[in-house]
């Protein structure tokens, strides 16, 4: 097993780990990304969005999707795991465990403040799994989400 950043050569397999994210969250029509999005935030001149990628006997099984937050508090930045996805039959032989050791180590190493995720309420294995491995929920916090149509009527309106 070995962790290494998504190269312009993976994209499709990115793709198509996120769509089996999506199928796995019960989501599947919400994937809207193409290969050509990815391409231009991932792979851009000054990137803000990074993809590592777990890697089995050349195979990608897995994959963690972040980037940077910020901590007013602190006055640190952090690391946002936007998506953390074993495929399901590689699943418990550590590798997400694994991504998020190396997604620990890189704030470790940057003097990052924290690291920091959703998980659908449902999803008890990944729950119990981050909790096992010292994450705290943040249970009094409501996640809030301006899109689509909400947004633009937002963004136009006179202020």
């Amino acid at each position: 097993m070995r962790i290494r950043r998504a190269n312009i050569a993976d994209v499709a397999t990115v793709l198509a780990l996120i769509q089996e994210l999506a199928e796995y969250e019960k989501a599947p029509s919400e994937v809207v990304a193409k290969e050509s999005d990815l391409n231009s935030t991932l792979f851009a001149d000054d990137p803000r969005v990074f993809c590592d990628l777990v890697e089995v006997d050349d195979e990608i099984v897995g994959m963690a999707i972040w980037f940077l937050n910020y901590s007013t508090w602190q006055g640190k930045h952090g690391i946002y795991l936007e998506d953390l996805f074993i495929k399901p039959e590689h699943r418990g032989h550590g590798y997400g465990k694994a991504l998020l050791q190396h997604l620990a180590t890189v704030c470790d190493q940057k003097d990052y403040g924290r690291l920091q995720w959703w998980v659908l309420d449902w999803n008890s294995p990944a729950i119990e799994f981050y909790r096992s491995i010292g994450a705290k929920a943040m249970d009094e916090w409501t996640v809030f989400r301006l899109s689509g149509q909400a947004l633009s009527n937002l963004a136009t309106e006179k202020y």
